[in-house]
This record gives structure tokens, C-alpha cells and sequence, in this order.
């Protein structure tokens, strides 16, 4: 049970395409940088948004992985 949920896991991390995301903010700065002529600013802002809002996301799951082990090695000591 445990290998499938890694398992899937893993490939829907994966299998995502090219997702970008911006604030209001941020899309207004790119598209007016954008009419400057300066259009690699909007591949970088896209790659580092996207590199914050993975984070938690991986914290949560490292934290919620050590606190599963924790408990199976708990019941194990007490069978």
C-alpha cells in the first residue's frame, strides 16, 4: 500500500507540464517588462514562484513521512 502511494505520487510530480503561476503584481511587472523588450524576466518569475510553492508542500510531506515511521516503529516495539 505504501509503494503505490510513493508510487503515485511521484509520477503525478512527474507528469505536470510547464505550470505558471503569478499574482496580479508580479503579471503586471512582466507584461510591462515584457513591452520594454525585456521577456526573460517572466521565465525567471515563473521558475521562482513556482520553486516557493513547492516548498511547504515538500516540508509538510518530509514531516508527515517521519512522523508516519516514527509511529510504525512505535507499534512495532509494542507487539
Amino acid at each position: 500500500m505504501y509503494k503505490k502511494i510513493v508510487f503515485l505520487s511521484l509520477s503525478f510530480l512527474l507528469s505536470v507540464q510547464g505550470l505558471y503561476a503569478q499574482c496580479a503584481m508580479c503579471r503586471a511587472t512582466v507584461e510591462n517588462n515584457i513591452s520594454s523588450g525585456a521577456s526573460s524576466v517572466g521565465a525567471g518569475l515563473n521558475t521562482g514562484i513556482i520553486y516557493l510553492m513547492t516548498m511547504p508542500y515538500i516540508l509538510i510531506a518530509a514531516i508527515v513521512y517521519l512522523w508516519y515511521r516514527k509511529t510504525q516503529k512505535e507499534k512495532a516495539s509494542l507487539a
